[in-house]
């Protein structure tokens, strides 16, 4: 097998791959979803690191919560909470269960879950904001006639 020297895509795949740094932390949270049937569930987690765009948060207890599923992932007010950044001390994140950790044998759970935070560039802090064409700029006048 053969490395590409560095720049080329592959030569990330035994370095960090991560597009933001992550933060760690020791924060408690709650996970709150909807489970198949539509019952709300609740899984009390610490969340251990955060980015950006993502977050991983070590299940304390719960039902098991498939991949993939939409859960809104919240940090509880405590003096710890202070070093999470500014959009998860505000409030809820709506995030997506991309990766689930083995199972505990002690408490049939896993260990833990990755979650991809759901949030707009725009409040992630994107450089460049995107910017629609309002009708009066001429552009929607140009493209119906």
């Amino acid at each position: 097998m053969h490395i590409m020297e560095s720049g080329n895509r592959r030569d990330g795949l035994r370095g960090e791959q991560r597009a933001h740094a992550r933060i760690d932390v020791e924060a408690v949270g709650r996970l709150v979803w909807r489970d198949a049937r539509g019952s709300t569930r609740f899984n009390s987690v610490v969340i251990r690191d955060v980015s950006e765009t993502g977050a991983y948060v070590e299940s304390l207890s719960g039902t098991p919560i498939p991949l993939y599923r939409l859960v809104t992932l919240q940090a509880e007010p405590t003096p710890s909470s202070s070093t999470l950044p500014p959009l998860l001390r505000e409030g809820k994140v709506l995030s997506a269960v991309y990766r689930v950790n083995p199972v505990r044998p002690s408490t049939g759970t896993p260990a833990g879950y990755g979650l991809r935070l759901l949030v707009e560039p725009r409040r992630r802090g994107a450089s460049t904001p995107s910017r629609v064409p309002a009708p009066e700029d001429g552009v929607l006048a140009e493209a119906t006639a």
